[in-house]
């Protein structure tokens, strides 16, 4: 647990957290080397934990998206929230699960002008629009998946994990959520 996850809100002690926390945050932390401060910052309050977490899980593994393409509209949508947690983190992964070093970078500052195939672009365009402007989102954007080539339940879970990290982000900001230095470097190559 790193005390220095969040700026704005107290990081408890991994000993007072419910036992399914500390087990979640070790299984974690073996698994990437160190823990993630999202894990340390969420576990403030062990409900939203829970809940956050749960539906982050459903997302990465119910869904016929590719991982890739998830953490592609998390940095995208990240870079339109200006999240610097979210961006640098999920940076990191997007990075790792699509095996290109600049791809993140670019889905950050511009997806618009990243090196991605017109299928991801109409995903990323989507998930930037509802992420900025959800009001002007209508049929005809969703029509646009759809005519992209993606199946309805693709289409759906492009819009859920573009309001999960939209969720995510706010958190992330209200919070002043501090990214881990080891995901500045991760999957940059040699």
């Amino acid at each position: 647990m790193n005390e220095d996850a969040m700026r704005r809100f107290p990081v408890p002690d991994r000993e007072d957290l419910p036992e399914d926390l500390r087990d979640r945050i070790d299984e974690e932390t073996e698994r990437a080397g160190f823990t993630a401060n999202v894990f340390s910052a969420f576990s403030y309050k062990p409900s939203h934990f829970r809940a956050f977490f749960a539906f982050h899980d459903a997302l990465v593994d119910d869904s016929p998206l590719a991982r890739e393409e998830v953490e592609m509209i998390t940095v995208a949508v990240s870079g339109a929230n200006d999240c610097l947690y979210c961006v640098v983190a999920h940076g990191a992964l997007c990075r790792i699960y699509a095996d290109a070093p600049k791809l993140a970078d670019q889905l950050a500052t511009n997806h618009r002008a990243a090196d991605v195939s017109d299928q991801h672009r109409a995903m990323l365009d989507f998930a930037v629009k509802l992420t900025e402007s959800p009001e002007a989102v209508t049929e005809a954007d969703v029509q646009a998946l759809r005519d992209a080539g993606f199946s309805e339940e693709e289409v759906w879970d492009i819009a859920a994990t573009t309001a999960f990290f939209n969720l995510s982000n706010r958190m992330a900001v209200v919070a002043d959520m501090r990214p881990n230095d080891e995901f500045y470097t991760m999957g940059r190559g040699d």
